[in-house]
């Protein structure tokens, strides 16, 4: 009876082991699965990119010489370096060697060279976004009013492979990204006229355009922000726990907003307010399912308590939600046409537009 009892506690402790050790390797291989899967997005984002690039010249191209080239911003975040440095990488050289990234150039076939543009720089939007041809009729009406263009693809974008992507740094680092491509520009162009410069974008890219305004405000003349994060410690108590997630991994802020909301309110431009120095357009709508129109208005209550002078419309129920103005309804292109005459008083344009038939025609051909 002992024997019996002794062989079955050995079955159990063997059954046990051979139990924990095939759960050990299962989640191996899921890890392993899941790091493939990964590596297969990033592999079809880059692909998708790459088959947007071209669409860009043939939709494009007829009004615009375009280019893409590559520039540097600052070096990765002390977080990124200790994220990346576990894969082997030197951790010394990390720190200071400066992230590259690709920036597209848009300027009109019209252009003299022995002449001076204004220069508009186009943030993108989206957590991990990506300028896309998305805005080919919004660059078809830039190009057509004389601007020239350039569009940051700042840390974090997709499209660029999984390392990039970790890259990122919201309202962070990506803020300095989009001002170096503004002061490569200015160096590299002679046809830039570095007094008329300005800056737009819409979303993610709208607090993009707010944060570069209050941290550089000598660097523009004018600025449009729509429908902009604005607010990122309420944008983390109404969005889901995977959004929020975005954010508290290790290689990105590596704590929620509760846990360092100073942080996230040093981000957030609501909380900035007080450094506008340069003149403003903001826009947001109502029924915008994305930035909740409250981010916006403590924005606005932020600016006018802080006695800054700003332009501003909140649109009700405006059809299109989000991209209510960058859709191609006719309210969209009303209202883009508000925006073209903001920035015309401040970068004048040398085709600017005379009526809602000029850009319609500049964006769609007829």
């Amino acid at each position: 009876m002992k024997n019996f009892i002794l062989f079955f506690a050995m079955l159990l402790f063997t059954g046990s082991a051979v139990r924990a050790q095939s759960e050990t390797e299962l989640k191996k291989e899921i890890e392993s699965l899941r790091n493939q899967l990964s590596g297969m997005r990033h592999s079809f984002n880059s692909l998708e990119k790459q088959i947007d690039d071209i669409l860009w010249y043939q939709r494009l191209g007829d009004v615009a010489f375009i280019d893409k080239v590559e520039i540097t911003g600052p070096p990765l975040t002390e977080a990124q370096i200790k994220h990346f440095s576990k894969g082997g990488n030197n951790p010394t050289l990390l720190a200071r060697n400066p992230l590259r990234f690709k920036t597209y150039v848009f300027i009109p076939r019209f252009a003299n060279s022995q002449k001076k543009y204004p220069l508009l720089v186009f943030p993108h939007g989206g957590v991990h976004g990506d300028f896309n041809t998305f805005y080919v009729h919004i660059l078809r009406e830039l190009m057509a009013q004389g601007y020239i263009v350039v569009a940051p693809e700042y840390r974090g974008s997709t499209g660029y492979g999984r390392r990039f992507y970790e890259s990122i740094d919201y309202g962070g680092l990506e803020v300095q990204d989009v001002k170096a491509a503004r002061d490569w520009m200015v160096e590299n162009y002679g046809i830039v006229d570095d007094k008329r410069v300005g800056i737009l974008g819409w979303s993610h890219g709208g607090m993009i355009t707010l944060l570069n305004l209050f941290e550089y405000p000598d660097a523009y003349k004018v600025g449009y922000a729509g429908v902009p994060v604005s607010d990122l410690i309420a944008r983390m108590g109404y969005k889901t726990d995977g959004y929020r997630d975005l954010y508290s991994v290790d290689y990105h802020i590596g704590k929620t907003a509760h846990q360092d909301p100073e942080e996230y309110r040093r981000r957030s431009p609501a909380w900035q307010a007080h450094k506008l120095q340069t003149p403003l357009l903001i826009h947001t709508n109502t029924n915008d399912p994305d930035v909740n129109v409250l981010e916006v208005e403590h924005l606005i209550k932020a600016l006018k308590a802080e006695g800054k002078k700003f332009e501003y419309e909140i649109f009700e129920e405006a059809p299109g939600g989000h991209a209510f103005d960058r859709i191609d309804t006719k309210l969209a292109g009303e209202v883009r046409f508000k925006v073209y005459k903001f920035l015309e008083r401040y970068l004048d344009p040398p085709r600017p537009f005379e009526s809602l038939k000029d850009l319609r025609k500049a964006g769609y051909g007829f």
